[in-house]
């Protein structure tokens, strides 16, 4: 069943503001805005919970970095996650 942009605004907001604090609000829009151009460019509703963890692991609590981990989803999600990776594997974590 699909899930309504607020729902998934919702979903989204425990870990917006685990990481981002009184500016998950910010986070939260810039999600809303990715959803919008995602479809513009990809007609599919939202992106995958994979380019949205993606784009929380590159920002690495900075807004700013979130807004251009954004766009760079948008633009070519295939650099995000190699962003993405090259920083999951500098923590040790799984790729």
């Amino acid at each position: 069943m699909p899930i309504s942009r607020a729902g998934r605004r919702a979903i989204r907001e425990k870990r917006a503001r685990e990481e981002f604090g009184r500016d998950a609000g910010a986070v939260l829009d810039i999600l809303e805005l990715t959803e919008l151009a995602w479809h513009d460019c990809y007609g599919e509703i939202t992106p995958s919970d994979a380019v949205v963890d993606d784009i929380f692991v590159v920002a690495q609590g900075s807004i700013a970095s979130f807004g251009s981990a954004a766009r760079l989803a948008v633009e070519d999600f295939r650099d995000l996650r190699l962003a993405a990776d090259d920083l999951r594997a500098e923590d040790g974590g799984p790729v």
